[in-house]
This record gives structure tokens, C-alpha cells and sequence, in this order.
């Protein structure tokens, strides 16, 4: 399980730079001290909400059973069992930059010498490093098993939970679990010995609350899909006041043995706060200065002087306030080491990545037209071979010829969208979409029909702004929770695009020039989606699809074997909207960055938000939030592989330019000017079609 760091974390794409960074990352990546924190990285990760109970499978917990068997006939507790898993994560991880250091080297040697006994190695040693890299994985998903398991209580406990966060305990009725929480019974877990599992079924908003203290809430992925779906049926302020009362209750009174309620309450109540300030602080508390001033208050009147950690949580929330302004360098030591692990680990995976890339591309299952073979006036941009998917530095050449100016992008008009190969424009628009997707959140998708946003390609009328967006119609969250309408943002970015694209076509004056860009822009959107930039690929579509553009005389022109890229365009919309998790079946999503189209992913989670959230008894229905947050996890999930094509950026100020020009351009004012637009008639033909409508006229009043 990895972190879900929501920076785009590009990387150079010249193989010995990217290298050379790589190793002086990955160096350091798991050799940091054992004596961390025991609140050390809270946020269980997006595969937490996705697979649930799932996520750890029957090998890890016969691993962590079997851990330390073989120096003692009996079994180890777990500290000990913590202390040498530390110790085998870092000897691996050992091993792991060795290797990556030596792959460095045959990597130069081959370049210098291209021996054959230096290309014969190669091989042999990646698949050792796929094999290493999986193991360390394994280690850290043990690891992340065992913190998972500390500070829970039995459910028989939850009502307690309840009552010792109340000041006024004098008047407060009896409670039972059966009060708060609904389960349904299923056959047996595989990790679970008992004969039955029970299920959380529905549960009141003060007890879904409380089972994010018990045992298995985070073995079964409950914390981190409560964290996604909380406001729903609670506002921020309401939750950090349900964690602050807990830890109020029971922070002098806990001792420091573990196994008393007390203290297992207290710990985890710091555990899920931390978790939350991890995972969501630009959704919740970046949004919301009153809960940041209100969690700093009891954190120095209360915390700090009871307990060190009070301490480690203001730095928390200073260093995510920081990374939220861009002003990361003001993180702790702590912190910079868990930046430090994740992007050794975003480019080590990067590395593995690029490797596999050829191979992969290969079995891309979208091909429909069974004849697509070689394109004479295309052929530079075939995108199917090994060495033209391999990202490259873009568009050298095209920097060193061109003389114009990028910032007179107007005046150079669509000339250099022909210049560059659809595969150059595709990598730099992709890294430009990549730019806007990593800077939203799960819970952005949430809710969107309060936003006004609508089952139709453009989903905010260009007429209203954000701001005037009305929350009273359709608000699923309750009227107090503050929502963050960053979603509005990504959409009018993607709709800016489809205008963009028919404008570019549209302002044509020939039809030949129409016919070179119509190609052009479906090549482009064919290249964004066998390389998994759904939302590019989908921009594109829409703009081609505009009504006006959808009727220019070019397309009767265009050649057969480029005109059928846009059935397959309309097949990838199909299938995109068909699952809501289609993009997350196999493990092509683990290994192959992956960016979704907003809007097709925003009117998924609308499909599962109809029909109500509660049952007749008022409680609130867990199997359907369940679903909810386990479809907005893979938002997390594609920010882990960040593409790593070179960045041109003359190439995107240029189309950053271009698309900011035409993004609110009227598509039927612009094509009213260009005759090339228009089905041209013959002037004789024309002429004699006058003269026989003045004929017929003349007739009729005769």
C-alpha cells in the first residue's frame, strides 16, 4: 500500500537524467531509522477502499503468523515481530538499490559498447528487479497490516465509545450495539476463523462513527471509505468534534498499557485524526479555516501538554499547509523522509514502467478495424511499434528550426499543430491534462449534481460561473458540510478543450488544410487512449462531434483508414461508460499511467448516488457508500503512475495559449466566416439553379 501523494511528480525523460535521479532516490528510500513514530503514515491508501477486507490476502497473514517461528519454538509478540520486519524491509531494500545502481551501469556500458554479453544481462537482470521490487512491496503491505491491526476494540465495546465522549454522563440512557449499526451475516473469510462474518450492513451517523474504532475497521478498508463518504450524513465540524471529545475523555486517564479501552481509544482517535489530515486536508481543512483554528486551539490547550504527539500534529497540519501553497520546504524531518520514500518509489516504479511499456502496449485490447495497416501520408506518426510508444525527447528538432515565437501563438496559427507529430502533441497535452487531474480528490466527484453538473458533454453553461452555481437543488451532503467545487474547474477545463479543437478545424480556409487537421486531431485522440489518457481522448471526441463540425464537407474527404478512428473513439466512449470500473480491471492500472475522463467518472458516481441513503429506521446505508468510495478510489490509484514524457515547454505554452484563445468561442459565429465550411455549387450550376427557381416562381403567379 502505497501513500496517495496527489503531486504530478513528472519526470525528465532522458534516460540517464531520469536514471541518475532514480538511484540517488531510491537509495534512500526504506533505510530510514526503525524507531519511527507508531503513528508513522495513518492514511490506509486508496487500495484499502477498494478492496476492503481484500486488501490483505491469506499470505499475509501467514506470513505475519509465521514471522520470527524459526528462531523460537514459540510464537514472537508483535513488537518483536515489528522490530524484525523493520529489519527485513531494509535489508531488502538494500538489495533493491544495489541492483538498481548495477542495472544503472550495464545500462552505460551498453550505450558505450553495445556488447552482446552486456545485452544478454539486461534482461535477466530486470526480471530480477520485478521480483525484488515485489518483494519489498510485500514487506510494506505487511507492515501496513500490522499498524492496522493496533488500537481497535470489540464491537460489544462501541457503545463505550459513545458514552466516554459525553460530558453529560448523569441523564445519558443505556446504549447497545444493535441501536447503532445494522450487520448482515456472510459465509466464512478466508482470515477470519470464526464460522461467520458480519457485515456492516447501515448504521446511524453516531455509530459509523464509533466503528471506526473497532478492530477490523481498517483490516476492512472501513476507515479509508468512511473518510471518502463521511459528509454525507456528517459535516467536518461535526466529525473532528466526535474525534476530539474521544481523545479529551481519555487522554489523561489512558495508561500506557495497551490493552486497556482507555487507551485503545485514545490512540486510535489520534490514528483516524491523522489519517484524515493525511488523506483529505485539501478537501476539508484547506477549505475550512474555522476547523483548522478549532484543531489547532485543542491541540495547545489540551494535547500538547499531556502528550508529545500533540506536537507532531500541528507540524502535520503546517507541512500540508505548505505543500498545499507549494511551499514544501518547510516540512519536518519526518516528513521529508516520507516525500523522500514515495518519490523513490514513483520513479523507481517509473523506471519498471518504461521498461514493460513496449510489451504491454502490444496487447491493447481497443483495435475494431481489422485492416489498419500502413498510412503513406501518415506514416511518421504510426504509433504501434516498440520505439514509437517509448517516450522521447519531444520535439528537438522542431524547437531548433522554428524561428516564430511561441508567444505569438495567434499570429502563428494552427501551422504548428501540422509541424508536430500527433504523437509529440499527444505526450505534452497529456502532460497538461495531467497537471489539472492531480490536483483533485476523490470527494471532488462526490455529490456533483449540487455543482449542477449534468449528463451532457458540457456540464456547466458557459454563462454561469462556479460561483453562482446554486447548492440548494439536489445536495446530498447536509447543508452545513462545506464542498469543495474544484470538479467545476476540471470540467471547464475539458470542455475549453472540445471548443479548442472545433475551433482549430472550424477557422480553416481551405478544405484541404481542414482535411490535415481533422487527421490530425484523430490521431492525437487515438495515441491519448492506447496510452490511457482517457480524458484528452474524450475531449477531443466531443469537439469533432460538434454539431457544426460534424457537417464540414472535409469529412467526405477524409481518408477511409483515418476516418475509422473515430468509431473507435465512439467505442472507447461505450466501454468508458459502460462500468465504472472498468479502467481498474487486470493490474494494467498498476503498471500503465492512467488518466479518466472527469465527466464520464462524475455521472458513474451520480448513477450510484440515486435512491436514497437511508432506511426506514433512519440509518444510513453503508453497503451503498461502501460502493461509493470504492469507485472514487481509483482517483488515487492513476495519480500513483504519473506519466513520464519529457515536458516541451515552448510546445505548451503554445497550446496553453491556443486553447485559453478559443475555450468560450462561439463554434457557429467562427464557421459563418470561413466559406470552406460550406458545401461549394458550381457557379454555372449555380446560376442555372437560380434561373429555374425564377422560372418556377414566375409560374405560379401566373
Amino acid at each position: 500500500l502505497q501513500s496517495n501523494s496527489c503531486g504530478p511528480g513528472f519526470a525528465e525523460e532522458n534516460t540517464s537524467s531520469e536514471e541518475q535521479a532514480m538511484i540517488k532516490i531510491a537509495g534512500n528510500s526504506y533505510l530510514a531509522s526503525p524507531n519511527l513514530p507508531d503513528f508513522h503514515g495513518c492514511s490506509p491508501g486508496w487500495s484499502s477502499a477498494f478492496y476492503g477486507a481484500e486488501c490483505f490476502d491469506s499470505e499475509v497473514h501467514s506470513y505475519l503468523k509465521n514471522l520470527g517461528k524459526q528462531k523460537s519454538s514459540e510464537s514472537q509478540n508483535i513488537d518483536a515481530k515489528k522490530v524484525e520486519l523493520e529489519q527485513l524491509l531494509m535489508m531488502e531494500t538494500k538489495n533493491y538499490r544495489k541492483t538498481i545502481k548495477f542495472y544503472q551501469k550495464l545500462l552505460q556500458k551498453e550505450r558505450r559498447s553495445k556488447g552482446p554479453e552486456t545485452k544478454s544481462m539486461l534482461p535477466k537482470l530486470k526480471g530480477q528487479l520485478q521480483e525484488m521490487k515485489s518483494k519489498v512491496q510485500f514487506l510494506e503491505l505487511v507492515k501496513k497490516y500490522v499498524q492496522a491491526k493496533q488500537w481497535g476494540v470489540e464491537s460489544s465495546v462501541l457503545p463505550t465509545v459513545i458514552h466516554n465522549g459525553k460530558t453529560d454522563t448523569v441523564d445519558m440512557a443505556p446504549m447497545d450495539e444493535s441501536s447503532l449499526l445494522l450487520y448482515y451475516n456472510t459465509e466464512k473469510h478466508q482470515c477470519n476463523d470464526q464460522n461467520g462474518v458480519r457485515v456492516l450492513q447501515a448504521g446511524t451517523p453516531l455509530g459509523l462513527m464509533a466503528y471506526l474504532y473497532s478492530r477490523n475497521a481498517f483490516l476492512e478498508g472501513y476507515v479509508q471509505q468512511f473518510l471518502y463518504t463521511f459528509r454525507y450524513f456528517c459535516t467536518q465540524e461535526e466529525f473532528l468534534q466526535f474525534l476530539l471529545d474521544r481523545i479529551s475523555s481519555t487522554l489523561s486517564s489512558a495508561s500506557l498499557d495497551p490493552s486497556t479501552s482507555l487507551t485503545k481509544i485514545c490512540n486510535r482517535s489520534f490514528y483516524i485524526l491523522q489519517a484524515w489530515i493525511e488523506d483529505c486536508y485539501s478537501v476539508d481543512f484547506a477549505t475550512n479555516t474555522d476547523l483548522v483554528a478549532t484543531l489547532k486551539e485543542f491541540i495547545s490547550s489540551k494535547v500538547a501538554s499531556l502528550n508529545g504527539y500533540g506536537e507532531r500534529l500541528l507540524s502535520l497540519l503546517e507541512d500540508a499547509s505548505a505543500r498545499k501553497s507549494g511551499s514544501a520546504g518547510q516540512c519536518s524531518s519526518v516528513d521529508k523522509y516520507e516525500e523522500q520514500s514515495e518519490e523513490g518509489r514513483k520513479t523507481l516504479h517509473s523506471l519498471c514502467k518504461k521498461l514493460s511499456e513496449d510489451v504491454s502496449r502490444k496487447n491493447f485490447y481497443w483495435k475494431l478495424s481489422k485492416g489498419m495497416g500502413p498510412i503513406a501520408q501518415y506514416q511518421r506518426e504510426r504509433l504501434h511499434t516498440g520505439s514509437a510508444v517509448l517516450p522521447k525527447p519531444c520535439c528537438s528538432s522542431f524547437t531548433e528550426e522554428t524561428s516564430v515565437s511561441f508567444a505569438r501563438a495567434d499570429e502563428v496559427g494552427p501551422f504548428l499543430l501540422m509541424e508536430c507529430s500527433a504523437q509529440q502533441l499527444c505526450w505534452q497535452l497529456t502532460l497538461l491534462q495531467q497537471e489539472v487531474f492531480h490536483k483533485c480528490h476523490p470527494v471532488h466527484f462526490l455529490n456533483s449534481r449540487a455543482l449542477g453538473v449534468k449528463d451532457k458533454c458540457v456540464a456547466v453553461p458557459k454563462a454561469v460561473s462556479a460561483d453562482t452555481v446554486s447548492l440548494k437543488v439536489c445536495n446530498l451532503f447536509l447543508s452545513k458540510c462545506v464542498q469543495d467545487q474544484y470538479l467545476l474547474q476540471l470540467l471547464k477545463n475539458a470542455d475549453g478543450i472540445s471548443t479548442w479543437v472545433a475551433a482549430e478545424i472550424v477557422t480553416c480556409h481551405t478544405t484541404k488544410r481542414q482535411v490535415g487537421l481533422l487527421s490530425k486531431f484523430l490521431l492525437i485522440a487515438k495515441c491519448c487512449y492506447e496510452q490511457r489518457n482517457f480524458a484528452t481522448a474524450m475531449q477531443i471526441l466531443a469537439g469533432l462531434e460538434n454539431l457544426i463540425v460534424r457537417q464540414l464537407p472535409a469529412w467526405k474527404i477524409l481518408p477511409a483508414k483515418v476516418a475509422e478512428i473515430m468509431e473507435e473513439l465512439k467505442a472507447v466512449e461505450v466501454f468508458l461508460k459502460s462500468d465504472s470500473l472498468c479502467l481498474m480491471e487486470g493490474d494494467r492500472f498498476k503498471t500503465l499511467p492512467t488518466i479518466p475522463s472527469a465527466h464520464v467518472l462524475a455521472m458513474h458516481v451520480q448513477q450510484l448516488e440515486t435512491g436514497g441513503f437511508t432506511m426506514t429506521n433512519g440509518a444510513h446505508k453503508w453497503t451503498k457508500l461502501r460502493n461509493i468510495a470504492k469507485v472514487v478510489s481509483q482517483v488515487h490509484a492513476f495519480q500513483e503512475n504519473p506519466y513520464t514524457y519529457a515536458p516541451d515547454f515552448k510546445l505548451q505554452s503554445y497550446l496553453r495559449q491556443r486553447i485559453t484563445r478559443f475555450k468560450d468561442a462561439d463554434i457557429s459565429a467562427l464557421a459563418a466566416d470561413n466559406c470552406a465550411n460550406f458545401h461549394q455549387i458550381p457557379a454555372e450550376k449555380h446560376s442555372r439553379k437560380i434561373q429555374d427557381t425564377l422560372r418556377r416562381m414566375k409560374a405560379t403567379f401566373q
